[in-house]
């Protein structure tokens, strides 16, 4: 089903749509472009075709109140007629995709191409054969049976290509799998509510069918198209569809049209879905980009034969700005992403520096060995170039080539882009067991280097479980719950219809689900709070509620950052009208010039006693860490009605009915969790929308400031005061003097959460730039979550819209969650550093020995196949081992690692070298002596196609069991003396050194010719071991030397301030555009333009976004393969949006057909 394409998905429908017409009283093509009109042609439309909305809801057979049946039967014929509502996402590449790319790295083309030679030449008898004029050449063909053996070397050459390919091959698959998981997971936990026979019921998006009731509400990202059918105050904003930032007002009479993709900024309502997956405005889109994969190269193919078409098609989407603005985004856009991965960013750099060092090195190799051949041959033995002589001299120079080509193996570190992605895949796997669902694989790396997290309040550091503690009801300060015979009757009548009718219908307080527990809070937490008063007063809110039902409320202001207040009104029966309000306790007693005595009747309520109030009542209260919340309401007469719209004069006037004061306790783990956050350098703030008392008394409780530490806490007021100019412009200069020491932003705006994270991450006042984390769940969260760093989402409590902005979602919305995810991050640049301090001194050692080797005896002592098996142990294996050493506490004791911190620190570099000195002095004394030591013959200076020495068996083998050891060495990196601390608890690692060892046993004893291995005795092997073993040693001995000694080391692989990212990098993602553009036609290069423009817009659905986004971060920077992959590439980015020439019928239509 899944990799059913878009195309095959209209032909079924359109064949069922015959049969089923009937069945439902319009098709689905009918739907679909109802849903392409907007506003009041939309509002003609449907009262001309189905009467009203109720005609349409009779047409699809559903019930505008109590939604579908909801029979099994049902629900899949509208899934067969109407389609699910699910968009197949593109086809993963096909694991021969993956070993064709794994195929196109240079090394192993150039290694393929000596192979093959090699192969060639070996079956190929010259006719001189015998010819002893051809000089040492033949010496070596001593019997014919080793002659015929020349054609394994190639062999096992090719062979061991093919194993490193398949590896690599197999490790992009999983990695692609592991995403998919993720994806589908990410897509799984998303709910939506539903109105099913009556009940209010949570069902999957995916569930979704036409016909069905939904009920939207603040922060919900839409996930089907539909048209509104009752609610109030309902603003979405359509940016994501339309690019038009402004909120758009959403009524049943003026524009009812509600559109899957975009997001609910205010207000609630029902929703009648009437398109679903592909057939919704997101659906259409997505088809256009191409989620199908067949559709793509149609898409290609086509694009050839007419490209005027495909630039006519694509020519809307140009915006009034043209063309530059379109290179300036991109270049932006690519800046942003590519500056998030510090750690990708150093290991380019350094991947290139040691490529070039090995390019060098090799060709030096070759170029001597050649030069010494030929003098050797032809000056001093003054031998004649015979014609029929050629062939065995090519047949050196295809030797001496493969030389070559395995010191440029040995020496360019292809593990490493593996090392970073086993390090991170390994990395998510696990956090998710630590409540972190990663997004953006990235952020688990910035994740470590954090130096700031700037946290909400609600719900992360607290439990978010509100209960009613203090009230101030009639003149008196109630400590705890008052009793309700205290309270005067009519004052709890009010009371009880202003708490129970001024609040979201779909907050309720349900029994709890095991005895004895505590009763489940669903809906806003705030209300639950306020709703459990009422029960705690021995009063009900659901008779009120069943008296005034939704559709009855006569208006409804509902709650936003702006008000932060909410307010209903109700039409009493004699035609009056009632409002109630409730909210932030300082804002609406302002509004309020009445208040309820203790017998129930309004007195006047001036100023003064406000003043009084709020030091009295409010003040200690908050000094508590209490939330205030004033409930209130006002009478209106009938006549004449009030203009709703002004709300200045409607929210005023108000008597007040009480105050309560709301606990939202500390989360248990929090308190703890902060202090690993400062111990491990790491600047809690805390950014809240509360009064700044209570915000006060949470951070003493968290810990995240200490009475008489030198802080601030301010209001968001007076942080915006002090940070703009007499303009009203914000300076970074004025936020400079202030964040250092600001630890509590309490009443901010989310644009005040915005200007702090931009102000920290923008300011260079301290050498390192700061990294910024920050957790948010509000929709207006969404644009600090982008702007930081890393963003957290909630997963319990967060909106759609906060989760499609951040890079990680915390699962259970707690602090300590964030500990982890420090840890991890840690983790994975550490793990990084370990491999690189193995594979260096592996790489340093092979090639010096490779060189040196050669230049000296002309062969180098360790062969082709021999390289690649190390090569195979030190890139793969050991990426595997030391990528997944699981964090420990101890990482949270150090202060994190800036920006430009080198990845491959002073110590790492003297463990490096140090270790390479062992090693080379041990394998030339092998070398050289080696056969006086074990009284075997030399293998130096060996013919052409000798059979292997056991002189160059030993080198071999002491080289590895060297390089395995010298793995345990490498578990630590900061100078440890331990280096076994903890190596149980990995055991991929203790698996991977013992199987190394099981093959390498193997590879010596029965690798004969193919591995130019000859078998070993015992006491020769015990050597061999013993050498190696000499590496634990040895690592103490190094371990003893002061760095600070040392100071001629130099550090590698850092990123400084003013190339933070190379050029190179910077134009990565330009030049797959550009290559592609080169060699396509002109009206090609629109279309690539067209998806451009698409892309730099904001986003549209995370739901239906294919896992491209994330493997694009990780796909190793090949060269791009073909077009297909790269319209592919730019069509589906993390942002996908359409501009605003989407929004017009006609361009969808042109656009539809061209996509048929």
């Amino acid at each position: 089903m899944g990799d059913m394409t878009n195309s095959d998905f209209y032909s079924k429908n359109q064949r069922n749509e015959a049969n089923h017409a009937g069945e439902f009283g319009c098709t689905l093509q009918e739907l679909r472009s109802l849903m392409e009109l907007r506003g009041t042609e939309a509002v003609v439309k449907i009262k001309e075709t189905y009467g009203e909305t109720e005609g349409l809801c009779r047409h699809l057979k559903t019930s505008p109140t109590e939604g579908l049946a909801g029979t099994a039967a049902d629900l899949e014929k509208r899934k067969l007629i109407f389609g699910k509502n699910f968009i197949p996402p593109k086809k993963p590449k096909t694991f021969l995709q993956l070993v064709w790319e794994a195929l196109q790295d240079v090394t192993l083309i150039i290694l393929e191409i000596a192979a093959i030679i090699s192969l060639g030449l070996s079956f190929y008898q010259p006719p001189g054969e015998g010819n002893e004029g051809c000089g040492t050449a033949t010496g070596g063909a001593e019997d014919e049976g080793e002659a015929e053996a020349g054609w394994i070397e190639g062999a096992a050459i090719l062979l061991s290509v093919i194993c490193v390919v398949l590896v690599t091959a197999f490790n992009d698959w999983s990695k692609e799998k592991q995403f998919r998981g993720l994806q589908s997971r990410i897509e799984q936990e998303q709910k939506f509510t539903v109105v099913r026979g009556g009940q209010v019921i949570q069902i999957p998006v995916a569930e979704i069918v036409v016909g069905d009731i939904a009920q939207v509400k603040y922060g919900d990202l839409l996930p089907a198209d539909g048209i509104f059918i009752q609610g109030n105050d309902l603003k979405i904003d359509e940016s994501s569809l339309t690019g038009e930032s402004d909120q758009v007002r959403k009524s049943v009479d003026k524009d009812p049209m509600l559109l899957s993709g975009t997001h609910v900024m205010e207000g609630s309502g029902r929703m009648l879905v009437t398109a679903v997956g592909v057939n919704s405005q997101t659906g259409i889109i997505f088809t256009l980009l191409g989620a199908g994969g067949e559709e793509e190269e149609k898409k290609d193919k086509k694009a050839k034969q007419q490209d005027g078409a495909a630039a006519m098609e694509m020519q809307p989407l140009k915006s009034a700005e043209g063309g530059e603005g379109d290179d300036k985004d991109k270049k932006k856009s690519n800046m942003h992403k590519k500056e998030k991965s510090v750690l990708q960013g150093k290991l380019t750099k350094l991947a290139v520096q040691i490529g070039k060092a090995g390019l060098v090195m090799s060709a030096i190799t070759v170029i001597i060995l050649v030069l010494y051949f030929a003098i050797d041959t032809f000056v001093v033995n003054k031998k004649q170039w015979l014609p029929e002589c050629t062939p065995v001299y090519v047949q050196y120079f295809v030797k001496f080539f493969i030389i070559g080509v395995t010191v440029l193996v040995v020496a360019v570190p292809e593990g490493l882009p593996l090392a970073v992605t086993i390090s991170l895949a390994y990395s998510v796997k696990k956090m998710m067991k630590d409540n972190n669902l990663v997004r953006h694989l990235d952020a688990c790396e910035t994740m470590g280097n954090a130096t700031a997290i700037c946290s909400d309040k609600t719900g992360t550091l607290t439990t978010n479980r509100m209960t009613v503690v203090q009230a101030y009801v009639g003149d008196v300060h109630y400590k705890e719950i008052p009793d309700p015979d205290s309270v005067p009757a009519k004052t709890l009548d009010l009371l009880v219809n202003a708490i129970a009718i001024n609040s979201a219908y779909t907050t309720k307080i349900l029994p709890p689900e095991k005895e004895g527990g505590l009763p489940r809070q669903v809906g806003n937490k705030t209300e639950c709070g306020l709703l459990g008063f009422v029960l705690d007063l021995k009063q009900d809110y659901e008779p009120v509620r069943n008296l005034i039902p939704e559709e009855k409320l006569y208006k409804v202001y509902t709650f936003n950052s702006v008000r932060k207040s909410m307010s209903t009104v109700i039409k009493m029966p004699d035609g009056s009208f009632r409002m109630y309000s409730k909210g932030a306790s300082e804002i609406v007693l302002k509004k309020c010039s009445r208040i309820l005595n203790a017998a129930g009747e309004p007195r006047i309520f001036r100023p003064r006693d406000r003043d009084e109030m709020v030091k009295k009542v409010i003040e200690p209260m908050a000094c508590d860490g209490l939330r205030t919340i004033c409930v209130a309401f006002r009478d209106f007469s009938s006549s004449p009605e009030p203009d709703w719209d002004n709300e200045n004069d409607i929210l005023s006037d108000l008597t007040c009915i009480c105050v309560v004061g709301i606990e939202d306790p500390v989360r248990p783990e929090v308190p703890e969790a902060i202090r690993k956050c400062q111990r491990a350098g790491i600047t809690v703030r805390m950014v809240t929308g509360d009064n700044i008392n209570t915000a006060r008394a949470i951070a003493i409780k968290c810990g995240i400031i200490h009475p008489g530490e030198d802080f601030l806490c301010l209001e968001g007021k007076e942080f915006n005061r002090r940070i703009r100019n007499e303009k009203g412009e914000i300076e970074q200069e004025r936020i400079d003097k202030i964040w250092p020491k600001l630890r509590v932003l309490a009443r901010s705006s989310p644009t005040d959460k915005h200007t702090l994270v931009k102000g920290i991450i923008d300011s260079t006042q301290v050498e390192q730039r700061q990294v910024v984390a920050v957790t948010g769940d509000g929709t207006n969260d969404g644009p600090a979550l982008k702007k930081a760093d890393v963003g957290f989402a909630m997963g319990i409590a967060g909106t759609d819209v906060a989760k499609e902005a951040s890079d990680i979602i915390l699962t259970d919305d707690n602090f300590s969650s964030i500990v982890k995810a420090v840890m991890w991050g840690r983790n994975v640049y550490d793990s990084i550093s370990k491999f690189l301090q193995f594979q260096l001194t592996v790489n340093i050692v092979a090639v010096i020995v490779a060189f040196t080797g050669a230049c000296i005896t002309q062969d180098s002592p360790l062969k082709a196949v021999q390289m690649l098996w190390v090569n195979l142990i030190m890139d793969t294996f050991a990426s595997l081992a030391l990528a997944t050493e699981p964090p420990t506490e101890a990482l949270l004791l150090r202060k994190p690692y800036g920006r430009n911190k080198p990845l491959i620190s002073r110590t790492m570099m003297k463990n490096i070298l140090g270790h390479a000195v062992y090693q080379l002095t041990l394998i030339f004394t092998l070398l050289f002596v080696g056969e006086k030591m074990f009284k075997i013959d030399s293998g130096r200076n060996a013919p052409l196609h000798s059979p292997p020495s056991e002189h160059y068996t030993i080198i071999f083998n002491t080289f590895v069991m060297m390089q395995l050891f010298n793995e345990i060495n490498a578990r630590k990196i900061h100078g440890e003396r331990n280096v076994f601390d903890g190596i149980f608890r990995n055991p991929i690692f203790c698996t991977i050194v013992l199987g190394t060892f099981a093959i390498q046993i193997v590879i010596v004893q029965f690798g004969g010719k193919p591995f130019s291995c000859s078998p070993l005795q015992l006491d020769q092997w015990m050597w061999c071991v013993f050498i190696g073993l000499g590496e634990l040693v040895w690592g103490q001995v190094i371990a003893t030397i002061p760095t600070s000694r040392l100071k001629f080391l130099k550090e590698a692989g850092r990123l400084t301030e003013k190339e933070e990212v190379p050029e190179e990098e910077l134009n990565e993602d330009v030049e797959e555009i550009d290559h592609a553009e080169r060699e396509l036609r002109r009206g090609q290069i629109l279309w690539f333009r067209g998806l451009n423009r698409i892309q730099t817009q904001i986003e549209v659905v995370n739901t239906f976004k294919s896992g491209t986004s994330f493997q694009g971060a990780l796909r190793r920077q090949s060269s791009v393969t073909s077009q297909t992959q790269d319209v592919t590439n730019i069509s589906s980015p993390s942002h996908v949006s359409l501009s605003n020439a989407l929004s017009s019928p006609t361009s969808t239509s042109a656009a539809a057909a061209g996509q048929g």
